[in-house]
């Protein structure tokens, strides 16, 4: 151990978890290309082989230059998915005459308090045999 003092594990360890982050961040990038409609198939092509052939500077200049276009289609994203997932909980649940809407709205109030952690796995199965009982 006298080989190799704290201070190296320390200076190893940061190193280790920046380069993690970096492989985080090109990995977002290059999702973010191939997510992005508003570029044509050149543009993508470009900014992919930009990102591999300089991949510090790539990923860079594509944070800076794009950066808060990926935070919108980010957000674009989720409120997609939240929307997909709220139908499907009211399809689930059925779309019949007006006691059945009543439940559907209490079903997507379970499952919204479930996502957030306000109530346990078992307190949502629970809560929602009761509601489709």
């Amino acid at each position: 151990m006298d080989d190799y003092p704290l201070l190296n594990v320390f200076w190893t360890m940061l190193w280790f978890f920046l380069w993690i982050m970096w492989l985080f961040l090109l990995f977002k990038v290059i999702t973010d290309i191939f997510r992005d409609h508003e570029l044509n198939g050149w543009a993508k092509a470009g900014w992919l082989i930009f990102c591999i052939l300089l991949p510090y500077l790539g990923v860079l200049v594509y944070v800076i230059a794009r950066g808060k276009g990926m935070s919108r289609r980010d957000v674009k994203q989720a409120r997609e998915n939240e929307a997909a997932f709220q139908q499907y909980i009211r399809q689930a649940a059925g779309s019949g005459d007006a006691a059945k809407g009543s439940s559907v709205d209490e079903l997507a109030r379970l499952a919204d308090l479930k996502d957030k952690g306000a109530i346990t796995n078992e307190e949502f199965e629970r809560a929602k045999a009761k509601v489709l009982s």
